[in-house]
């Protein structure tokens, strides 16, 4: 695998654990309103980008399943 690829493959979803506990800090300070939204909207955005990104790896060749 090339090694940009493992970086972002494994930056990606700590950035989406950490946009969730932005969401909960948001939820629990009683501030339910558009930090909340914009946290929850990113982790989201971040989450299709990530999908997007192993499906178009996969498809150019830069990744390849295997088995255990």
């Amino acid at each position: 695998m090339n090694p940009a690829i493992r970086i972002i493959v494994v930056g990606m979803p700590i950035a989406i654990v950490a946009s969730l506990g932005s969401a909960l800090y948001h939820l629990t300070r009683g501030e339910a309103s558009d930090k909340l939204v914009r946290a929850l909207t990113v982790r989201i955005g971040l989450s299709v980008a990530l999908f997007v990104l192993l499906m178009v790896a996969w498809y150019a060749g830069l990744i390849r399943p295997h088995g255990l």
